[in-house]
């Protein structure tokens, strides 16, 4: 049986050092660069930051965007944006890295 292709994700705001709870994460999917998004989760980020229970994506999937509602973090990034190509079977972890002027994103473990 194959093992379905999934993604977690944390944020953590770098200017407190601390996690950022209760941040509204919207998870989307394609199964094609050029195909239209399809809403799959919505999410709140938990006391530790953290989006555990994002489900499974659909078979076929080749392109996730995560979108952070990040507004009650600071009006500069009122949301943050993040598509990524996947491939079937991974486990996709992608931490947000977030201060009141900057983010960075990267592939986690």
């Amino acid at each position: 049986m194959a093992t379905a292709t999934s993604v977690s994700t944390h944020i953590l705001d770098t200017s407190l050092g601390r996690p950022a709870p209760g941040v509204p994460v919207e998870l989307s999917v394609r199964p094609a660069g050029d195909a239209d998004w399809v809403a799959h989760a919505a999410s709140r980020t938990d006391p530790d930051g953290r989006c555990k229970d994002l489900p499974a994506l659909p078979e076929g999937t080749t392109h996730v965007r995560l979108r952070f509602e990040t507004k009650s973090r600071g009006p500069f990034f009122p949301e943050v944006t993040v598509v990524f190509a996947v491939e079937p079977g991974e486990h996709y972890h992608v931490p947000l890295l977030l201060t009141p002027f900057g983010y960075s994103v990267y592939r986690g473990s």
